[in-house]
């Protein structure tokens, strides 16, 4: 079978101040390739390019990636404040309805950090601004200096539910992660089950229920060393699989259809 096409959500960037880029890390791009055996198409965060429709036509599956401007409050019903940070409403307006339309069809997903927030949020979900504000709460953001790997490292446990669906996937039910976060979910939405949990009770780890297919999405960063960590293969292992699935199964219905 032919590698499945993956949509792997941009972030919006200006160079010099002027010049717009729609822009995806590497890390991701080779998380695909190399872990979910994948052909990465990124996909630039903006409605304005194309319709749903035919994006979803064109990928077999998307990772929502992470990023440093924020989901807008207003898409969970609250009041904007400078601890939000930055943020990209048409970005907002592309991967809320996308995430809806996918997990409604069964198309797979995976979310990565603001990806992970994403998912909560088009499922009714709200986050909190900044998590360290919390009591009780760790510093749960990326370290200000060093270098990548040190940015990256492992910073804390994470529990999985006694066999739940994230154990069953990585083959065990505590894991180290790293950690380069400052929000995070509030309130789940009512379709998301929270699955796995840092020692301070952040959650790290969500599915959506009752949905006919993929839809695991992870707080920390699984595209760091994606093809070598024993935590982050098995995770897009299993969206690759789900993704060739996708697609054998859209060829199967287009033959019925002929």
């Amino acid at each position: 079978m032919s590698r499945p096409v993956i949509g792997v959500i941009a972030n919006a960037h200006t160079i010099n101040d002027d010049y717009h880029v729609q822009a995806a890390g590497e890390l991701n791009l080779q998380a695909v390739v190399e872990a979910s055996g994948g052909i990465p198409l990124i996909v630039p965060a903006n409605p304005n390019l194309f319709d749903l429709r035919e994006l979803r036509e064109t990928c077999a599956g998307f990772v929502f990636t992470g990023g440093r401007p924020n989901v807008h409050p207003e898409e969970y019903g609250e009041v904007e404040t400078p601890a939000h940070g930055t943020f990209d409403r048409n970005r907002d307006r592309l991967v809320l309805p996308l995430i809806r339309a996918c997990v409604a069809a069964g198309q797979p997903i995976i979310g990565i950090c603001r990806g992970f927030q994403e998912v909560n949020v088009a499922f009714g979900g709200s986050l909190y601004p900044e998590i360290r504000d919390l009591p009780g709460r760790d510093n749960h953001r990326m370290p200000p200096d060093g270098t990548l790997e040190e940015k990256f490292a492992m910073r804390h446990e994470i529990t999985f539910s006694a066999g739940g669906p994230f154990e069953r996937i990585i083959g065990a039910q505590k894991v180290m992660t790293n950690s380069l976060h400052g929000q995070g979910i509030k309130e789940p939405g009512p379709r998301i089950v929270v699955d796995g949990y840092a020692p301070d009770g952040t959650p790290e780890a969500i599915f959506v229920k009752d949905a006919p297919g993929f839809t695991y999405s992870v707080q920390w960063h699984p595209e760091w060393q994606a093809a070598s960590d024993p935590v982050s293969r098995p995770l897009f292992a299993a969206f690759g699989d789900a993704c060739r699935a996708w697609v054998a199964g859209q060829s199967e219905l287009s033959l019925k259809s002929a």
